[in-house]
């Protein structure tokens, strides 16, 4: 199994960096926008082309594979997830960021093997940076091993948060209330407008926690992994476990810093992937 583990990464590092090049040449070019889920919620022909790139090169090496992918399931592929080796995978996370040419997107690509996260690469082309983990060897940003921050208490965190795509006013009310409630409480607030690039950023101690509702699978599939593997805490927002399937993330430096921040949310059910 190391070896296959060692040749599935070994290919979609090689292919995510391809796309990534598609990603750095489009970033600041007139696009093709469309709506999905609501009048925010965008692809553009770059998420649809990147998708594509990934599924087709990782195919051509392991036709047994499954994938789910945001821009196939946006257009209505069913999401199936079994123990088969899984690709779950983010063309653009930052969509808005790219369509307003802002350099915080990024490539999240995770493989997950009877439902365990295995591998995570969360590349951001434009800002060359790329964090890469696999079970059980560590977290790494640009070749350079990582490790999450100490911070046990909120008083002296750096919080990632989202306002998200959605305009629920149920969902729009319990952010906006968490983050009055929160913002007293912390160091500071920050916000890449990428999910995955917010989760990363827990996983090198740029920031020590991170939660947000209302996300899906190929958000987190990668960062999940990125930041076990970096020494930090994975859990739902209520304090419960993690369930990639959920559309909620809590990820912290520490399980003190991770209870502190899940007993202080004002909670919120969205949807689920499956």
């Amino acid at each position: 199994m190391t070896n296959h583990l060692e040749k599935y990464f070994e290919v979609a590092l090689k292919i995510t960096k391809e796309a990534g090049k598609l990603v750095r040449q489009k970033i600041w070019d007139v696009k093709t926008v469309k709506t999905k889920a609501c009048a925010v919620d965008f692809v553009t022909e770059t998420d649809q082309q990147v998708e594509k790139m990934l599924i087709d090169e990782i195919s051509s090496h392991f036709p047994d594979h499954k994938f789910i992918g945001e821009e196939s399931t946006a257009e209505g592929k069913q999401i199936e997830f079994t123990d088969s080796p899984t690709w779950i995978i983010d063309p653009i996370d930052g969509t808005m960021n790219f369509v307003h040419g802002n350099p915080n997107v990024c490539i999240s690509i995770g493989l997950l093997i009877n439902k365990v996260a295995e591998i995570g690469i969360i590349y951001n082309p434009v800002l060359e940076q790329l964090f890469t983990a696999r079970r059980g060897q560590g977290a790494f940003y640009n070749d350079r091993p990582i490790k999450v921050s100490d911070k046990k208490e909120m008083s002296e965190a750096l919080l990632a948060i989202e306002f998200g795509t959605s305009r629920n006013p149920e969902k729009m009310e319990v952010v906006l209330h968490n983050v009055r409630k929160l913002y007293p409480l912390v160091h500071g607030m920050r916000s890449l407008g990428s999910a995955a690039m917010d989760i990363a950023s827990v996983a090198m101690g740029g920031a020590d926690a991170y939660c947000e509702f209302g996300i899906h699978a190929w958000d987190m599939a990668a960062g999940e992994i990125i930041v076990r593997e970096a020494g930090g805490v994975v859990i739902d927002p209520t304090g419960g476990p993690f369930d990639l399937m959920s559309g909620k993330i809590l990820c912290a430096s520490t399980k003190e810093l991770a209870e502190e921040l899940s007993a202080s949310l004002q909670q919120y059910t969205p949807p689920r992937d499956l």
